[in-house]
């Protein structure tokens, strides 16, 4: 390795290191950016290079914006009370009953409107279902987390990584269909398994039923009915294998607009409570990215995939889903997803391959608390409301979850030849 190339993966593991880790409670977009800083100014990656790599994630930010854009309207509505009080409801009394109900509702919003969405949209509902209940909301929110991740492979649109995985050219519906519905199965209900069985204890006591309910406002039926469109345009806007993010963006914002003409205020006070520091977060990602592909790390994958799928195609895609599932906990899916699209460009692996690391890039974040753009956005949501978890907390977890979810949906996938 050369001394520039040595550096280059220094200062990303350090500055991806410190994205996880959080030293002195600074945000995570303070050290993606300082990692990009530092590749700027030690000369290891053009300024032109860097911008153009902040570029490629135009369509991530778009969509980053739209979906921030709903949540907050929908919060400021009280959209989220409203389905609180009717989650509660239905629960008659039971924690585990509602666990269910929300673990199901998680699952629906990751298909249709994406995991960061069931990140950004569902967690305030689900914190405050579980205030309503007065019951412990770690469970639930815990619900949220991990199913954004488990169901993200079950239609093109349920994760922004899946465009990036595919360089933004999908196979056809019918054929993705085929390859994941029976793996998303799987790992929906190994997730519930397991993550039902961690938090047993915490799911004995009795949810509070008499609770006052509230008529939804105007503003909340403008957003409701805003989130239900964004849903629809999503699905029609994937099936012409179009990007994204502007029409979600553009969705986001006609729904914000609507709930503040109702309010007849002006947007600022709108603005500044949405979490902007998202977007230089993946920004510095996508820098750091574009740094390493140009250490050379890229063409030695590419070679060492090549040469693993020659000698025995399945033992190649579950051993590299394997790897690339663990490595994007330490980088995060988003940056692993870049790094594996642009291997697989070089290399050509058979489709089976491929498929298993998409698996491995939506499923393997489970892991821990920085593995995925979803999990961030959901730790930024929960943090919001008062609560925190942190990095070991939910790796306890993560680690009796996302193992068993990861072998089935790929042993299926890789079954189905």
């Amino acid at each position: 390795m050369t001394t520039p190339a040595a550096l280059i993966w220094t200062i990303c593991f350090a500055a991806t290191a410190g994205v996880i880790v959080r030293p002195f409670r600074l945000p995570e977009a303070t050290w993606a950016v300082a990692g990009a800083a530092l590749l700027l100014l030690f000369g290891l990656i053009p300024a032109a290079d860097a911008l153009h790599a902040v570029r490629k994630g135009t369509d991530v930010y778009l969509f980053l914006i739209g979906m921030m854009l709903l949540s907050e309207a929908a919060r400021r509505e009280e959209l989220f009370d409203w389905l609180a009080q009717h989650a509660v409801v239905h629960a008659r009394g039971s924690s585990p009953r509602l666990f269910a109900l929300i673990f199901a509702v998680g699952t629906l919003v990751t298909i249709f409107l994406s995991n960061d969405a069931t990140a950004v949209v569902l967690t305030p509902a689900v914190y405050a279902a579980a205030k309503k209940a007065k019951i412990d909301p770690l469970p639930m929110l815990f619900a949220c987390a991990m199913i954004a991740n488990a169901a993200s492979f079950v239609l093109p649109i349920s994760n922004p990584a899946n465009l990036v995985l595919y360089g933004g050219h999908m196979p056809p519906l019918g054929a993705w269909l085929a390859s994941f519905t029976l793996p998303s199965i799987l790992s929906i209900a190994a997730t519930y398994a397991a993550l039902r069985f961690v938090e047993r204890d915490r799911l004995r006591g009795a949810v509070a039923s008499d609770i006052a309910m509230s008529a939804l406002t105007r503003g909340g039926r403008v957003a409701l009915a805003g989130i239900a469109c964004t849903a629809v345009l999503l699905l029609a806007v994937s099936a012409f294998d179009r990007p994204l993010g502007l029409w979600t963006c553009i969705a986001g914002a006609c729904t914000a607009g609507g709930t503040l003409l109702f309010r007849r205020e002006a947007p600022w006070r709108l603005l500044r409570s949405i979490a902007w520091g998202i977007l230089p977060l993946v920004a510095g990602l996508f820098v750091l990215v574009e740094a390493l592909d140009r250490s050379g790390l890229v063409a030695l994958l590419a070679s060492l995939l090549r040469e693993a799928v020659s000698i025995a195609p399945d033992r190649a895609a579950f051993g590299s889903a394997t790897m690339l599932a663990l490595a994007t906990n330490l980088t995060n899916n988003l940056p692993a997803g870049l790094i594996a699209s642009t291997t697989i460009a070089q290399a050509a692996p058979p489709h089976q391959v491929t498929d298993a690391l998409l698996i491995a890039v939506d499923l393997g974040p489970n892991l821990s608390i920085t593995g995925s753009l979803a999990t961030i956005l959901w730790l930024s949501a929960i943090r919001r409301e008062g609560e925190n978890i942190s990095f070991w907390r939910f790796l306890k977890v993560g680690t009796a979850v996302m193992p068993p979810a990861l072998l089935l949906a790929l042993g299926c996938r890789l079954a189905l030849g």
